[in-house]
């Protein structure tokens, strides 16, 4: 499932693969830096403010890429400084890319902790029964440009909104792939993207400060273990016995924990650095204290950082989330044997912030009304 626009997104082409497009074109090579300083250094928005081109390079760059492949439709700003951007693709699909800030104590907004999540697919194909992102299953794998035109659109917004974004390079502390999709099921894209945002002449982000997160799929796991930038790892585990993923997961009939243990192990030891299992608590389903005290073993044995989600309501889902004293039961397992662990408390709820609602609720409006959602 693959989107072919009529030109290549500028966003997903590398320092090389722009010099070899240049010299074809008999331009010197020392253009494709240049270029690139443009799009990353100084975000221009246009190939008009790339001044320092030649006008006939400018007029080829325009007719043979796409300077933005995403454009923004929506930016919804909940009360707790959480941001939802709502982004149309050329073929009209929409994705989501979510801005979660984390005030510092004694400073403003401006200077929260900033942590960009952003998507790899339109929808999904895991079949997870509590998440809005596959309710209308796969429409198609991200291209690696559109990846990382979510993060240049981030840039753009806190460009306007801070005045410390403009004079740094990337405006936020972290990148988690914990949106639309199943990261490792759009593999070579994502890996694409990610060295571009790594890379001097791109972003220059920090494998460390990426994370990827994973249903399980297994294989996909053990390759990136082999990859030579050390990105983060989290597993979307959500069940700490097959009987209970299964119900729960599909994709845990094919990667039982029998195979995704090995692998996680496998890719701590690659990179020695402590993988993260993501919890998301659901009432009457996986938050029994038998699953915390499994959980709280099983993050010992891996020695993996183990992160409590409680469950973010999703509208024709019948999921609830635990109340406020199961959730702090739950989590009172893993403290009392020091497994690292974070409570997540509610971020975006009143902006549909959970993977995938927002965007199913414009596109039902669309197909509703017929009308534009213009950006706010």
């Amino acid at each position: 499932m693959k989107f072919t626009p009529a030109r290549p997104p500028l966003t997903g082409e590398t320092l090389a693969t722009l010099t070899e497009r240049l010299r074809a074109h008999g331009e010197p090579a020392f253009r494709a830096k240049q270029i690139l300083d443009w799009l990353y250094k100084k975000r221009a928005r246009s190939w008009d403010e790339m001044t320092n081109l030649p006008k006939p390079l400018r007029t080829w760059l325009a007719d043979t890429f796409e300077l933005m492949p995403a454009a923004l439709v929506l930016n919804k700003q909940s009360e707790d400084v959480t941001d939802k951007l709502l982004l149309e693709l050329g073929d009209g699909a929409l994705i989501e890319t979510v801005i979660i800030r984390a005030p510092q104590e004694g400073v403003g907004v401006e200077h929260s902790r900033k942590t960009i999540c952003i998507s790899t697919q339109v929808g999904c194909a895991m079949g997870c029964v509590f998440c809005a992102s596959g309710l209308a299953g796969l429409k198609r794998d991200l291209n690696a440009g559109e990846i990382v035109a979510q993060l240049l659109q981030v840039c753009y917004r806190e460009d306007v909104r801070t005045p410390r974004a403009r004079m740094e390079l990337a405006s936020f502390d972290n990148i988690v792939v914990m949106g639309m999709g199943e990261p490792l099921a759009n593999y070579d894209a994502l890996i694409r993207a990610l060295t571009i945002l790594n890379a001097d002449w791109g972003l220059g982000f920090g494998a460390r400060r990426i994370t990827i997160s994973t249903s399980g799929l297994v294989p996909k796991i053990l390759k990136l273990a082999e990859e030579p930038l050390g990105f983060r790892l989290a597993i979307s585990l959500h069940g700490v016995t097959d009987e209970v993923r299964e119900k729960i997961m599909p994709v845990n009939k094919a990667y039982p924990l029998a195979k995704l243990v090995p692998a996680i192990r496998e890719f701590t030891a690659k990179h020695g650095r402590m993988v993260t299992l993501e919890f998301i608590l659901i009432e009457d389903v996986n938050d029994a204290l038998t699953q915390a005290e499994k959980l709280r073993d099983l993050a010992r044995d891996l020695h993996a950082h183990v992160n409590l989600i409680p469950y973010n309501t999703v509208a024709g889902l019948p999921w609830k989330r635990p109340s406020l004293t199961r959730q702090e039961r739950f989590a009172d397992v893993l403290r009392a044997a020091r497994v690292s662990v974070t409570l997540r408390r509610e971020k975006g709820h009143d902006i549909d912030a959970a993977c995938g609602q927002l965007r199913l609720r414009t596109e039902k409006e669309r197909e509703t009304t017929g009308a534009a959602i213009s950006a706010a």
